[in-house]
């Protein structure tokens, strides 16, 4: 039975319900595809609760990575056959056992990416390729500020960022996630909850500040994150696990004279030809080892509810995905 995982309401991860698919037929410049793996993104938790808009009033299908095996293709599809092994990233539709999606979101996977390495890096891989190389292209040398660094865009971030050559500070919470971080590219990690990160990423700056901060947390830690910026510094706000920072006022900025940025992952994978690039960039970096991807929770399609919860309670660590 074709079926998927929707959101009946905004609301907690208890409006989440299995809705029963019909047929699905690819229109003109779309292909069907049978999910094998879906990931799961802190993205899928804000729309499922209502803090970013509803594309429809009711049963709204999250989730923003997959990949599978095509089965269909419509007219006008260049390049992608039937039987493709393919990955995607596009926001909501992906918790379920298929869906038929606009085939220019869509790139064929190299044999030496499985389909569940792909559904954990579509969406985490190319956040952490646009946040390093086009939001702010990290060069040798710069020191970086990356919270959640036990996460899974953390994990990604903090492997690709020293293979560049720069210094690397992440935040997380408690010894465990600390230790994780430690061992994918980060030269010192902050533990938040014993810890005040502004203070120790001043003292290892050396009063300076970090050339660059990504922040993903929000409400907990952008005045701070702004703070442990150097003049003239960038800010990259990419998320708000926290919920957002609502006390933000543009003045904030003449503290430092300092760049700030809210980019959004979908406005460049509409790009064809940067999600083309980009893509194979990071089928490049975890193929050739630079960057390792460790998928340390899996949940049943059925039990997204579940693997929502584990998220938001931060009980996990690295990537999350949905097994078919």
């Amino acid at each position: 039975m074709r079926y998927a995982m929707a959101a009946a309401k905004p609301g907690g991860s208890e409006v989440i319900r299995k809705i029963t698919l019909g047929d699905l037929l690819p229109g003109a410049g779309e292909v069907l595809i049978r999910h094998e793996a879906v990931g799961i993104n802190f993205l899928d938790i804000y729309i499922r609760n209502g803090a970013y808009p509803w594309p429809v009033e009711s049963d709204l299908i999250l989730g923003s990575e997959g990949a599978g095996i095509i089965e269909a293709v419509g007219s006008d599809v260049r390049g992608l056959d039937v039987g493709d092994r393919v990955g995607y990233t596009l926001a909501n539709g992906a918790y379920a056992t298929h869906r038929v999606i606009d085939a220019g979101y869509v790139v064929k996977l190299p044999n030496a990416v499985t389909s569940d390495l792909a559904a954990s890096i579509m969406l985490k891989g190319l956040t952490v390729a646009y946040l390093i190389h086009d939001s702010y292209k990290v060069k040798l040398g710069d020191k970086v500020l990356f919270h959640a660094a036990a996460g899974g865009v953390g994990l990604i971030a903090g492997q690709w960022l020293k293979a560049i050559g720069a210094t690397v500070i992440g935040t997380a919470g408690g010894v465990e996630k600390c230790a994780l971080a430690k061992a994918n590219g980060y030269d010192h990690v902050i533990d938040y909850t014993s810890t005040d990160f502004e203070a120790e990423v001043m003292r290892l700056t050396d009063g300076l500040g970090v050339d660059v901060a990504y922040d993903s947390v929000g409400n907990d830690t952008m005045a701070r994150t702004i703070a442990s910026t150097k003049r003239h510094g960038t800010i990259i706000a990419f998320g708000q696990s926290s919920g957002p920072y609502v006390d933000f006022k543009i003045t904030d900025l003449a503290k430092g004279s300092y760049y700030l940025s809210r980019p959004t992952l979908f406005h460049f994978a509409a790009d064809r030809a940067w999600l083309e690039m980009a893509s194979a960039k990071l089928f490049e970096v975890v193929s050739d080892g630079t960057v390792t991807v460790s998928i340390n929770q899996r949940f049943p399609l059925e039990d997204v509810a579940k693997a929502h919860e584990a998220l938001t309670g931060r009980s996990t660590t690295g990537c999350t995905i949905l097994t078919l």
